[in-house]
């Protein structure tokens, strides 16, 4: 019997909250899986699980066992990293979570480069715009934004990206020009909203120090940043994209950004950039390949925009 495999089998379908989902992330066959963990329970002599065709659950001794051995995994590779050479390279799975916008136009053209650099490695970048279960999905490292943070992760700033607000030439020709954000209020703005809890991304600004969020009057709304773009290059209104994202419409002359300087009759506002995280599960988490990607995306992302952090 292969104790290891069986244990890792029980830890994956009980994160998982179903046999199926744990055979996913190992790997495995579901019937594979069944039995790894029908030879433990034989091995312990008790129900790790109560199982219908419908359902699934831990039994008290259930309950017990998985505390116990939960961190199994983790501490073995500590236990194998804290034997190995400082100047080993950095191998085995990097799984990579992002937001999806985020890991179109900054990660994806990093990490090839990053991959050539520790071939060792086997990545996956998972892009989407939820909170990622670190433990539940396998997740060694995320990317994050200011409201995503959890406070059970340890999270370090990597970038601050500023943000643009901006339109097309057309659409402020028909509805005029917005000389402060106060005046948004009088024009249709695009509005990104949050997956995770349906809220509005607000608009920050900033004005002599002191922080305030523009009035939306109409607005149209989409849970993808890349959709409002469009919308925007379209003539749909105005929109705050982030600079990635922003920049080549404004270099191909489809939008103009605002608020970029003073006007006579309202001082200058500057639009509240974007902190970008770097989340590990906690330090324990930071293994050498986690460390390797950590120190890489300071390495190219330092200076990318002002604030990044070094």
């Amino acid at each position: 019997m292969n104790l290891l495999g069986s244990i890792k089998s029980f830890i994956k379908v009980v994160e998982a909250g179903s046999i199926a989902g744990g055979a996913r992330s190992l790997g495995l066959s579901a019937a594979a899986v069944s039995q790894n963990i029908a030879r433990l329970e034989a091995h312990l002599d008790v129900r790790l699980l109560s199982r219908t065709t419908r359902s699934m659950a831990l039994t008290p001794s259930g309950t017990l066992y998985y505390e116990k051995v939960k961190h199994i995994e983790r501490d073995l590779e500590q236990a194998h990293l804290a034997v190995l050479t400082p100047d080993s390279e950095p191998k085995g799975r990097l799984c990579i979570a992002s937001s999806s916008a985020f890991a179109r136009h900054v990660l994806a053209p990093l990490i090839p480069a990053f991959n050539a650099r520790y071939p060792q490695l086997s990545i996956e970048l998972v892009t989407n715009d939820r909170r990622v279960d670190h433990a539940r999905e396998g997740v060694d490292v995320s990317i994050r934004i200011k409201p995503q943070l959890d406070d059970g992760l340890l999270a370090r700033r990597i970038a601050q990206v500023p943000f643009i607000c901006c339109a097309s030439p057309h659409y402020l020709a028909q509805a005029g020009w917005p000389a402060a954000p106060e005046q948004l209020k009088a024009h249709r703005c695009l509005v990104f909203r949050y997956p995770v809890d349906g809220r509005f991304l607000r608009w920050g600004f900033v004005r002599d120090g002191l922080r305030f969020e523009a009035e939306f009057g109409d607005v149209l709304i989409s849970d993808d940043i890349e959709v409002l773009a469009q919308m925007a290059a379209h003539h749909g209104g105005i929109t705050r994209l982030a600079e990635f994202i922003a920049r080549p419409f404004i270099e191909r002359g489809q939008l103009v950004a605002l608020f970029e300087y003073s006007q006579p009759s309202q001082a200058y506002a500057q639009t509240e950039p974007m902190d970008i995280y770097l989340c590990v599960a906690d330090r324990f988490a930071i293994t050498p390949k986690v460390r390797a990607f950590m120190d890489y995306l300071q390495e190219n992302l330092a200076g990318t925009w002002p604030g990044s952090a070094a």
